[in-house]
């Protein structure tokens, strides 16, 4: 069974950092490694250069479980990049911790990658029959073989050469001996951008890391973009693109930090513009709007604002409940929802509540939630969802579950709603949400609502990747009947 304290939403991919020129850059990736912590918890690491070589500390577990005074103390020099991972494709396990630092006859390299590559298992079965032996289940190792095995003269270019032959999500750091290395996939599905700290240029995949350290926002990496920072400046190299980017939606519906300028935009006003659409679309009689924390807050508020009924701070929620977090052998019920989320009575008591969530993904957790609200007082409960039904999974560095697990692909309307038994269920529409994010349909990846998917492929294939990113210790939530 899935952990029990699990939130039921999409995970997180993975966070990158990078800073050049820096006299405290572990330290300063250590912070960015912090203001990037949403986007993967399972593990952490840092490597560095000196000039000459370059060390990594990394472990599993939160920044702060990994690092230490003893430990920052291994990682000298002025340059650093690090990376904060939830896997997506590979187990849950140590040696799949970034950065991966290897030695070739290039010299040292580390790499911290963020996204998954859809022909890894393709390419790496290749590279294992002509004599490659890999040291992770990562599909992140792949580009270093492909590195490795590059006829190109430069680092520069022998990246450029490997990225160049692999397709999916991605967004690569790496650190040579003298070098910054940030690139950026052509279709843009992951966010990546590029700051400045007293000097010193800073990549990272959300700007409230560039917040947390003090550093100015300078652009996004554009997709399919090579940024090459070294004693000689910074320089970039490009990637064929296609017309049209597919920036991943779900960064504005859950991942990113509302804080943070996301493709441009900053991601609390997409999610209060999402709330007001759906308050136009899904309109409900209720006496107080209650979010679903964290990530339904912003959007409660904008269908608060919209329809004029109150919003309210109707649930709970307990920051501080770890993966290791010990139940009891005695059951209690929705034990799992409880210890990270607790209902206000005296807000929700002898009250129609409309409950606001960015998404429900197998239903499971929302059921739970939703009879919280009845056990304590609550005399209606409309459920509405800042964004489309979850219909189809994501191939694009996002972990998600199969298809037939995904509720909205086995149920219509009328069965979800009873499935979390709700008294009403209403979601915002595909047109809605590219309206709240102002896209024009074309720049934003919306595979996992309208099963319009840029990157095709094989049935397969899916089965490849899926076996290719199983997790031994993060098995799907089973699923349960109406």
């Amino acid at each position: 069974m899935k952990d029990e304290n699990e939130d039921d939403h999409f995970r997180d991919h993975c966070g990158v950092f990078g800073i050049w020129n820096h006299a405290e850059a572990a330290r300063m990736a250590y912070l960015g490694l912090y203001g990037l912590q949403h986007r993967g918890q399972e593990s952490a690491g840092i490597a560095t250069s000196d000039g000459d070589t370059l060390y990594a500390e990394k472990g599993m577990g939160l920044v702060a479980d990994v690092f230490d005074e003893i430990t920052m103390g291994k990682l000298p020099g002025t340059v650093a990049i690090g990376h904060n991972r939830y896997s997506t494709a590979g187990d849950s396990d140590a040696n799949n911790a970034q950065p991966i630092l290897i030695r070739s006859h290039r010299g040292q390299l580390a790499l911290g990658h963020n996204g998954n590559l859809i022909n890894a298992f393709k390419i790496r079965g290749e590279l294992e029959r002509q004599g490659s032996i890999f040291l992770t289940t990562s599909d992140s190792e792949v580009v270093l073989h492909l590195i490795a095995r590059s006829s190109q003269r430069t680092i520069e270019d022998a990246i450029f050469d490997a990225v160049s032959a692999v397709t999916g999500a991605y967004c690569f750091v790496f650190l040579t001996r003298d070098k910054l290395i940030a690139v950026r996939d052509p279709l843009g599905f992951r966010p990546l951008v590029l700051g400045l700290l007293d000097g010193s240029p800073v990549v990272a995949s959300e700007t409230c890391s560039l917040d947390l350290i003090g550093a100015a926002y300078v652009r996004d990496v554009e997709p399919g973009e090579m940024v090459v920072i070294s004693e000689s400046g910074m320089t970039s190299l490009h990637l064929p693109t296609p017309e049209f980017q597919r920036q991943c939606i779900f960064e504005h519906v859950y991942f990113a930090r509302p804080d943070s300028i996301v493709f441009g935009r900053n991601v609390h006003t997409s999610r209060i513009a999402m709330g007001r659409e759906l308050a136009r679309e899904r309109p409900v009689e209720a006496d107080i709007v209650v979010a679903v924390p964290d990530s339904g807050m912003s959007g409660a508020i904008g269908f608060s604002q919209e329809s004029g009924i109150p919003y309210d701070m109707g649930l709970i929620r307990n920051h501080y409940v770890g993966r290791t977090f010990i139940e009891p052998k005695q059951s209690i019920r929705a034990f799992g929802v409880k210890v990270k989320l607790n209902p206000v009575r005296s807000v929700i008591d002898g009250r129609r509540i409309v409950l606001i969530d960015d998404s429900i993904i197998r239903g499971t957790t929302m059921r739970k939630i939703v009879r919280m609200m009845r056990d304590a007082g609550a005399r209606e409960v409309h459920v509405r969802v800042s964004s489309p039904p979850t219909t189809g999974p994501c191939y694009y560095g996002i972990d998600t579950p199969t298809k037939d697990e995904l509720i909205a692909h086995r149920y219509d309307l009328d069965g979800i709603a009873k499935f979390i038994e709700a008294t009403s269920l209403g979601y915002l529409s595909l047109d809605g949400l590219n309206r709240a994010v102002r896209s024009n349909s074309k720049e934003f990846c919306t595979a996992c609502f309208s099963g319009d998917y840029p990157l095709q492929m094989s049935e397969e294939e899916q089965n490849q990747l899926r076996l290719f990113g199983e997790k031994k210790d993060v098995p799907g939530e089973g699923l349960d009947s109406p």
